[in-house]
């Protein structure tokens, strides 16, 4: 997860170097502040494998984004606690029109204080996930309601970028 253009773009030249593996994703952070064409190019540009847009971002920013770069978008739909309160949930059909390849994302729940050991209780956190996967499912009634010929991705498609075990010296990875 990188924050800025020039850790980025460092980054990158590492990997081209051969001091980092040639296949990890660079991942833009929501806190990057990009929330157009032009600065989507940018990072794409510099090597960024997916990125988080700005989270109130419209959908025809999303649209002219979607035309410039073919990169991955991790599009927040819901963010109460840590990021001052928003919900597009109503929005995701159109979302996921003009902006696939994308990714819902919602916020883990209060302030990610869920994270620490001293943040939640295990049942509060089950209660959490058992809410979030309900709003989940319901996004995707709503999608499908719309849109009934839009393409949901399986669990797990090539450009979801999810952390790989690190490899051991010599080791080699398969595919």
């Amino acid at each position: 997860l990188v924050w800025d253009e020039g850790v980025l773009y460092m980054l990158n030249e590492m990997k081209k170097n051969g001091n980092l593996p040639e296949d990890l994703t660079f991942k833009v952070s929501i806190f990057a502040g990009h929330g157009s064409a032009a600065g989507a190019k940018v990072l794409q540009d510099l090597g960024a494998g997916t990125f988080n847009p700005i989270a109130d971002i419209s959908p025809a920013s999303l649209a002219a984004i979607r035309r410039t770069v073919n990169l991955p978008m991790d599009i927040h739909i819901q963010y109460w606690d840590a990021g001052g309160g928003f919900n597009r949930i109503y929005e995701t059909p159109d979302i996921a029109r003009v902006s696939s390849p994308c990714y819902f994302k919602m916020e883990p729940g209060p302030g990610l204080g869920m994270y620490s050991p001293w943040g939640m209780s295990e049942d509060a956190l089950a209660d959490l996930a058992r809410l979030k996967i309900r709003i989940v499912r319901n996004i995707v009634e709503i999608i499908f309601e719309t849109y009934p010929d839009i393409k949901l991705s399986e669990q797990g498609p090539d450009d979801l970028r999810i952390p790989k075990p690190e490899r051991k010296k010599g080791e080699r990875r398969n595919g």
